[in-house]
């Protein structure tokens, strides 16, 4: 079993066992040949230096391990298989030579080379072999050097497959994106343009509808039903810009959310309602722009229900540090001191307190007023 980076384990597989299996085998099948004692140590260092190979190895162990080892085992295996002709080292000594260089780079490879053409020249010098078995020796040595640079070009090669289908499958997964943006982009300009502009004119010919059937006297049944077909139509250009927005994926920026909510004050009271943006507007962070949108809404609310038809005047300042919001409805006189915050304003305070804001509301002059500073 191989430990992971993870710390599970994986099954050991065929080629791990078979590159530690090509160095051990014939270390033990040479066993009958070690009578020296330099024999023997030419026999630990080389199944010592082996030990990287195996994948029992922790994956964490230094990345120069095995690196290292390598020239170790070639080196050991070749001055073994000079000194004990009869042993099978050779077979250890070329195989790790041919795994390190289809495996390493060019300076280990270049030194296990100069390490295994030093072993095979010993070998013939010592053992005095004719030049035919010297070319023999060195065509091994050459096949193995072809054959493992025609590994390592292969493997390139479906490196760089697998990189171009991969950039092909990116560049094909942006394209069908992009596409999908530019029809939810047409869609969303389509539903601006026809449905949105046609529920606004719908929603001020019903307020000028009203107002005249105010004016000359008509029927409360009338003008209630005028009042609903409004609300609908106010409701419905909401919704649309809504869906507009999502369909484009903008974050509807905040002082475009207060005006919108301004434009339907305007058309469900038929009262004065101007916003004033001072400062360089900046896109705001979710959560700011969720609290300014919410006060408003909550301001709005209030003044419908404690001073209906009264005018607003809504100021947004965007400062070096921080956003401030001031809404002030006009009732002509000034109101009452509340008896106790109701629940909008108290979750109105609860949100600006998460921004680390700060939230002053109460009577003005002539209306009332609420100022937020919250930090952007």
């Amino acid at each position: 079993m191989t430990t992971t980076t993870t710390g599970k384990r994986r099954p050991l597989g065929a080629p791990d066992w078979v590159r530690w299996g090509f160095v051990v085998f014939p270390l033990i099948i040479s066993i009958p040949y070690l009578t020296a004692w330099w024999s023997w140590v030419l026999f630990g260092v080389t199944l010592v230096a082996s030990a990287p190979l195996l994948p029992a190895a922790p994956a964490s162990k230094p990345a120069w391990v095995l690196p290292t080892a390598m020239p170790v085992v070639v080196a050991a295996a070749g001055a073994l298989w000079v000194l004990e002709p009869n042993s099978w080292m050779s077979v250890a000594m070329f195989s790790t030579t041919f795994y390190t260089l289809r495996t390493f780079g060019r300076a280990l490879t270049a030194v296990v080379l100069v390490s295994s053409a030093g072993a095979i020249v010993s070998w013939a010098v010592v053992h005095r072999l004719d030049w035919l078995n010297w070319l023999a020796l060195f065509a091994i040595l050459i096949v193995m050097v072809l054959l493992a640079a025609s590994r390592r070009d292969r493997a390139a090669r479906l490196e760089q497959t697998e990189l171009a289908l991969a950039r092909a499958q990116t560049a094909t997964e942006e394209h069908a994106r992009a596409a999908a943006l530019a029809e939810r982009a047409r869609i969303a300009r389509e539903v601006h343009d026809v449905l949105a502009h046609s529920l606004a004119g719908l929603a001020l010919n019903l307020q000028g509808a009203r107002l005249m059937l105010v004016r000359d006297g008509a029927s409360p049944e009338a003008v209630a039903q005028i009042e609903r077909a409004q609300k609908l139509a106010s409701d419905g250009l909401s919704e649309a810009r809504k869906a507009v927005a999502a369909l484009r994926e903008d974050a509807v920026p905040a002082q475009r959310a207060v005006a919108d909510l301004l434009a339907g004050y305007r058309l469900d009271t038929g009262a004065r309602a101007d916003l004033v943006v001072q400062g360089e507007p900046r896109d705001l962070d979710a959560g700011v722009t969720t609290a300014l949108v919410r006060a408003v809404q909550e301001a709005l609310s209030n003044t419908r229900k404690h001073a209906p038809g009264a005018d607003v005047d809504v100021e947004l300042a965007f400062v070096e540090s921080h956003v401030e919001l001031t809404v002030l409805d006009r009732q002509g006189r000034r109101p009452p001191d509340a008896p106790a915050a109701g629940y909008g304003l108290r979750g109105m305070a609860e949100r600006v307190a998460l921004l680390e804001g700060k939230l002053d509301s109460g009577p003005g002059e002539d209306g009332w007023r609420i100022h937020l500073t919250v930090p952007a």
